[in-house]
């Protein structure tokens, strides 16, 4: 029976998105610790899980068609449209599963958004220390060219 093999497809793909948000979360501590030691780690880990999923999309994508034709609609509908035309209880079953990939899926892009945001201001954050430390500073002139400027004046606190 389509339905039935397409509702199991659709839990595994489920705890996939659930286990993606937690190392999603996970490095997102990582980042927020500023201790970037194990960044590569759950960077690695957070692609091994994208890579499980779109697997598990392949595997979903033939049993919707399946499920679809077994539901007399056609092939390639979407997950609203088989639950709109599934009978009791898939109906319920493929709708809960719809709802859940949509919330999944924003708690996911929410904390992707700010993991980009996280690496985005380590990474000015450290062009900036860098910068401090060089000689010359690349600056903008009025045209929007690149100029060299001298190093602004530094204070060094030599109590240490």
């Amino acid at each position: 029976m389509g339905l039935a093999e397409l509702s199991a497809v659709l839990w595994h793909e489920r705890q996939l998105l659930e286990l993606l948000l937690f190392k999603l979360e996970e490095e997102q501590l990582v980042l927020s610790s500023g201790r970037t030691r194990w960044l590569g780690h759950a960077t690695r880990e957070v692609e091994q899980v994208l890579d499980q999923i779109r697997s598990a999309e392949l595997g979903r994508s033939m049993e919707a068609d399946d499920a679809a034709r077994e539901v007399g609609i056609e092939p390639g509908s979407g997950l609203l449209a088989l639950a709109n035309a599934a009978p009791e209880p898939w109906d319920e079953l493929l709708a809960s599963h719809r709802e859940a990939f949509v919330t999944l899926t924003s708690e996911i892009q929410g904390v992707a958004q700010g993991n980009r945001e996280l690496l985005t201001s380590s990474h000015r954050a450290a062009q900036e220390t860098i910068l401090g430390l060089q000689e010359t500073v690349h600056t903008y002139d009025p045209r929007g060219a690149t100029s060299v400027g001298t190093a602004a004046a530094q204070l060094i606190d030599e109590s240490f």
